[in-house]
């Protein structure tokens, strides 16, 4: 049995949407019929998903709000003793949102036919990330779903919550910038020219500020709009740059080497790695699965070769904490950390202290920045705008000179 989406027509004409378990699309059909609808189209949840993924679609995906909410709610139910397949249906029936609903009705008729969990999840890869799927399958083999569905919850509002503050911490300071950018422009291209033209027209030397600002203001209405495109197409040829596994392995180097960018990537990648590696062995995910999931959330390449290379070191047998320091990439104090939990045989715990030492390090640089970007900016732009003026305003102040 399967879920299957469905658009059909009513004995008025009206459109019906809507999800039905079946077998086939033939029994859908069926079943439409003898709800007196006319079929139009029947697709499978997982064959339309899957399209989907394949293809470019405006349709937003299902975001970490949405995953934790009915990560929680699973949770709840599965505790509660009611069977996986009677929660997963109470659980579609909550949500008010088509697509979700689609999914977890999809996930559930894998489990219906026999499958795991964590098995119909994996019809679903973009909606359910391989850490979460494999969370899912250690604690369905250990026995403790509900346990870690919890976790997983918990997880999944921690990082939509760090990038929720990353977003804030740097929104003030764009748009600041962008502010600035707009209104320096519009000066120098549509101000001065109506305030110097007086000026122009007389033959003596005006000042080297104004001749500046003059300059530059016919330079930015000429040729303004081109160094817009420019910058366009830079922004695009980088990118594309980008996709080249050698070049964005040489620019994210080039991050961690820069002293404040390198320290925030640094904190970043660190506190994921440590989070995603505490949440899985926790789940008791065999500890080099569980350092390979968690290297696949690090975002820069030279650390999560790093992960990888310290993988292999562990499989060789050497400590976990020795094995990540060796790259240098990685805190101290991190390190520091997953070896005393190494020994102590609490590197559940140790890991999470990391995590949440590294992300309360992270919110003191990002307070810190905000502080300090946004007068800086102000002033930037202060002492701009006063450039402008002083340099319109000093022929003015000698304007008996430019007359005679």
């Amino acid at each position: 049995m399967g879920a299957f989406e469905y658009i059909a027509l009513d004995n008025a004409g009206k459109e019906r949407k809507g999800i039905l378990e079946g077998d086939t699309p033939r029994h859908i059909r069926q079943l439409l019929r003898e709800r007196q609808l006319l079929p139009v189209t029947v697709s499978e949840v997982a064959q339309k998903e899957a399209n989907r993924q394949r293809s470019f679609s405006f349709v937003r995906r299902v975001s970490p709000a949405d995953l934790s909410l009915f990560t929680r709610q699973l949770a709840t139910l599965v505790r509660a003793g009611l069977p996986l397949e009677e929660s997963l249906l109470a659980v579609s029936q909550q949500t008010e949102k088509p697509r979700v609903q689609s999914i977890i009705l999809g996930v559930r008729s894998k489990v219906m036919e026999g499958h795991t969990l964590a098995d119909g999840m994996t019809e679903f890869p973009r909606v359910f990330p391989e850490i979460y799927r494999a969370t899912v399958s250690a604690g369905e083999q250990a026995g403790h779903l509900d346990s870690v569905l919890e976790r997983l919850a918990t997880y999944t509002e921690s990082r939509e919550e760090m990038r929720q503050k990353i977003l804030a911490a740097m929104l003030y300071p764009m748009v600041l910038t962008v502010m600035c950018f707009v209104i320096v422009s519009a000066l120098l291209v549509f101000v001065v020219p109506k305030v110097v033209s007086v000026f122009q027209s007389s033959k003596a030397q005006l000042p080297l500020i104004t001749r500046i600002l003059i300059g530059t203001s016919g330079f930015l209405r000429v040729y303004g709009i081109w160094l817009v495109i420019l910058a366009i197409i830079a922004a695009v040829l980088f990118q594309r740059w980008l996709r080249n596994p050698h070049a964005r392995r040489r620019y994210h180097r080039l991050q961690l080497r820069l002293a404040l960018v390198g320290k925030l990537v640094r904190g970043f990648n660190t506190a994921r790695f440590t989070r995603t590696f505490s949440i899985l062995s926790s789940a008791s995910v065999p500890v080099l699965e569980a350092m390979r999931i968690a290297g696949e959330v690090v975002t820069n390449l030279p650390m999560r070769d790093a992960v990888a290379e310290a993988a292999a070191r562990v499989r060789e047998g050497a400590p976990i904490g020795r094995s990540l320091s060796t790259s240098k990439l990685f805190p101290p104090m991190t390190v520091h950390l997953i070896s005393s939990g190494e020994s102590s045989g609490e590197l559940d715990s140790m890991l999470e202290q990391a995590a949440v030492s590294q992300e309360r390090e992270l919110d003191g640089i990002l307070a810190a920045m905000v502080g300090l970007l946004g007068p800086l900016l102000i002033v930037f732009m202060g002492l701009f705008v006063m450039g402008i003026v002083f340099a319109m305003l000093l022929p003015i102040f000698q304007m008996n000179d430019l007359i005679h």
